[in-house]
């Protein structure tokens, strides 16, 4: 038997629920530390309090694309990050090219 990896040792221990809003709040705080390296945020300002409602409804809208598309653990997770850090506007982008592209 191989040994679990990261995501799967993270599923294990708390559940898919943590670990989905393990990924949905690292995907934001990699989108945050980039906003503050340009210097458009302080690290510790009031934007970071908007990151968490955010990361909750990236999770579970996520969590749900991931099932739609049939994605299982732990690329569900790396979903979930991925749309996180592009944010409710990136996800629309993406979700609308995905929709309206050509058969």
């Amino acid at each position: 038997m191989s040994d679990p990896g990261f995501i799967d040792m993270i599923d294990r221990v708390f559940g898919g629920a943590v670990t989905t809003l393990i990924g949905a709040f690292t995907g934001r705080l990699m989108y945050h530390s980039g906003e503050v390296k340009l210097g458009r945020r302080r690290f510790f300002g009031r934007e970071l309090l908007w990151e968490i409602p955010v990361a909750v409804g990236m999770a579970l809208i996520g969590e749900a694309a991931a099932s739609y598309i049939g994605l299982t653990q732990p690329v569900s997770t790396g979903f979930v990050a991925t749309l996180a850090y592009l944010g409710p506007r990136g996800a629309e982008a993406v979700l609308s090219a995905w929709l309206c592209r050509k058969k």
